[in-house]
């Protein structure tokens, strides 16, 4: 099963400072056939101002990725961690018993873009924490494993059963992704354009997978971005 979640269908907060487009249901929107899929809860396609963000707020019980595109976001948080996040970079923020933090664009004259992703962990109340890595060169021309529940081949660790990858093709290329039987898989589409299994893909739009052995990727005319979940029914 394939089902493609359209890029123009998705939810949409404009703030002025802030244009987010939301995949699952999300602070005003609400949408009960798009409450999330498997343990992702949240995917955000966030565009900020310069020198505007996100003020201190809290979370607890998620685990919380962040992936810039472009320009340069400044993180900081109630446990001591900060840090300015630029394409490339996968920060991963465990909220557990809760922490409170900020995102900001880290530019005065640049707009910063990224993707704010939410999965659901396996357990509540753990200790808060954080982690970053970049994987700016890893990526090219192959689906990189960069957050995996046991932290293999280099990834961050996430507290929740799924793997994320991530790929930037060049025109033409292609990568593969096989799927273990019983685990399901969401793909989003974060620049240009794929063709997944016949199925074309444009930018900004998310698919389902599921019951699939296997999904085959490949750019179009131009370079293209995604991130591929592997995840718990």
């Amino acid at each position: 099963m394939l089902q493609i979640r359209k890029a123009g269908e998705r939810g949409r907060a404009d703030f002025g400072w802030l244009d987010s487009r939301h995949t699952f249901s999300f602070g005003e929107y609400y949408d009960p056939a798009f409450m999330g899929f498997g343990p992702l809860r949240v995917i955000n396609d966030d565009r900020v101002a310069p020198g505007r963000g996100f003020d201190t707020h809290g979370h607890r019980d998620m685990e919380i990725i962040s992936y810039v595109l472009e320009g340069a976001l400044a993180h900081k948080d109630s446990i001591g961690t900060g840090s300015t996040i630029a394409p490339g970079d996968v920060q991963r923020m465990s909220a557990g018993t809760g922490v409170r933090h900020s995102e900001f664009n880290a530019s005065a004259s640049e707009p910063v873009h990224f993707l704010q992703i939410w999965l659901l962990p396996d357990a509540q109340g753990i200790e808060p924490s954080y982690e970053q890595k970049s994987f700016a060169q890893e990526r090219e021309d192959a689906l990189r494993l960069v957050a995996s529940r046991d932290a293999r081949e280099g990834s961050l660790k996430v507290h929740s059963n799924a793997d994320l990858y991530a790929t930037i093709l060049s025109p033409g290329a292609k990568a593969r992704h096989a799927f273990a039987p019983g685990r399901i898989g969401w793909l989003q589409v974060a620049r240009g354009a794929l063709e997944v299994n016949g199925v074309k893909l444009e930018e900004g739009d998310g698919l389902a997978i599921a019951d699939e052995a296997q999904i085959s990727l490949k750019a179009l005319d131009a370079e293209a971005e995604a991130l591929v979940f592997d995840m718990e029914r």
